[in-house]
């Protein structure tokens, strides 16, 4: 019988086995690279608002609290956009107007809410709550970047599972005092800025209120406390039979200059659970 295939037939199918395998692999990498890609996540992008609000005007420039219009932050799983009452609050007396608020000042009249577009919009399967992360030492910046410097808002990070994931497996490096939530220049400590902790074991403390941080030293403080004290003289105060109230020992501090240090410290007595511990997807699947 004659040879059907030619000797190099065997060449070219070898090459086109490594071919075909290399079209794969390079396909796989594409796909990865591409659902991170801000086309898919639509990280960094400005998407188009009735009103371009600036956060960096409001929050750096007049100084508004991020409390002022996300008002369920602190007690809700949603952070909450604030209605057109608050921004009539002001623009009622300034920029009364100002063609760029014509949509608020529409809002106001109809009583109809404005449409705005999110930003941060998580899939519907995906639970997240902002009051046990607000609560638990989690910094706006963290997630949503340096706000208060942009002049139109966008996505700093990606929102994708293996973000938040990251985060989980160490809560430690992003964790702060919850005294600095709302302070967007927080920086982590270091040996120029070392940060001072206390634990206040009273009980009926709310957890996240069982620790209190100080970025100035102090023992210092605690000096002039101890001065304080009435003098006595023969177990007496000066005023005869009266008794000198007994000045309350001061605080222990401890002293933190590494984040992993002061992020360790935090996890145990926030009492945030570990991955172990975050065992049943429902957590943050619904």
């Amino acid at each position: 019988m004659a040879q059907i295939f030619d000797r190099s037939s065997n060449a070219l199918a070898r090459m086109s086995l490594v071919l075909t395998g290399l079209i794969v692999i390079a396909l796989g990498v594409t796909l990865d690279e591409l659902q991170r890609s801000p086309w898919v996540t639509r990280q960094g992008q400005r998407p188009d608002q009735p009103v371009p609000f600036s956060h960096k005007h409001h929050v750096m420039g007049l100084g508004l609290q991020c409390q002022y219009c996300h008002t369920t932050v602190e007690k809700s799983s949603y952070a909450g956009i604030p209605p057109t009452k608050t921004c009539m609050n002001c623009h009622a007396q300034i920029w009364t107007n100002a063609a760029l608020l014509e949509p608020i000042r529409r809002s106001w009249a109809t009583n109809q809410s404005v449409t705005w577009t999110k930003v941060h919009d998580l899939p519907d399967f995906a639970y997240f709550s902002h009051e046990i992360h607000v609560n638990k030492g989690m910094g706006c910046s963290s997630c949503h970047g340096r706000v208060d410097q942009m002049p139109l808002m966008y996505m700093q990070n990606t929102l994708q599972m293996e973000w938040c994931l990251d985060c989980h497996r160490n809560p430690a490096k992003n964790i702060r005092p919850t005294g600095q939530i709302y302070n967007m220049a927080w920086e982590k400590p270091s040996e120029e800025r070392p940060v001072w902790c206390s634990v206040n074991d009273q009980a009926g403390v709310p957890t996240a209120q069982m620790v209190n941080c100080v970025t100035k030293d102090p023992s210092s403080a605690g000096a002039e406390v101890a001065s304080l004290q009435l003098p006595m003289a023969n177990g007496k105060g000066l005023a005869g039979d009266v008794q000198s109230a007994a000045v309350p020992a001061a605080p222990a501090y401890k002293k933190f200059t590494d984040q992993n240090e002061l992020g360790h410290f935090l996890v145990e007595h926030y009492k945030i659970r570990t991955p172990r511990e975050l065992t049943s997807c429902e957590v943050c699947h619904r």
